[in-house]
């Protein structure tokens, strides 16, 4: 048996539907969008609902953005990954550039703790254990400039068999 689908939403329901979301977490307004376009009976409803949900100031990308980045760096991710992962939230590359600017982050310091604990789990020689920490502090978001600092000022001669 096929599952049904449900009715579609009227623009209140929608409104309900969204104001829950909120009530959970920041959205982004493309996230909304995704969430609600496949269950609103017309697409205006979405429209109308996401404008209203803005000019009563529950939702804002600036809010997004400025949490979004927040739990990012804590999770130990660079400026170069969460500026992607912005973008692909549906975040103006102003408003990226904007949060970023903001952030009172010091990127160097934070790929460096995340350099550290990953040293603790290398083994090997030196030329691999650099290696491996750079596509790692890569893959985290940090750039080439600040891998390069932190890989200078480690010791892994420290961390070698």
């Amino acid at each position: 048996m096929k599952k049904q689908k449900p009715d579609p939403l009227d623009r209140a329901a929608l409104m309900r539907v969204a104001v829950d979301l909120l009530s959970r977490r920041e959205y982004s307004r493309q996230e909304l969008w995704r969430k609600l376009s496949p269950r609103a009976a017309d697409t205006a409803d979405v429209e109308s609902v996401l404008i209203d949900l803005s000019e009563r100031h529950w939702q804002s990308d600036e809010r997004f953005s400025e949490s979004f980045l927040r739990s990012r760096v804590a999770r130990g991710h660079g400026p170069v990954r969460v500026r992607q992962a912005l973008r692909e939230k549906g975040i103006k590359d102003e408003l990226v550039k904007q949060s970023l600017d903001a952030c009172d982050q010091d990127w160097y310091q934070l790929a460096s703790d995340v350099a550290a604990k990953k040293l603790a789990n290398l083994k090997g020689e030196p030329k691999d254990i650099k290696a491996k920490l750079y596509r790692f502090l890569a893959y985290r978001g940090f750039s080439s400039d600040q891998i390069q600092t932190v890989i200078e000022r480690v010791s892994i001669e420290d961390t070698c068999d």
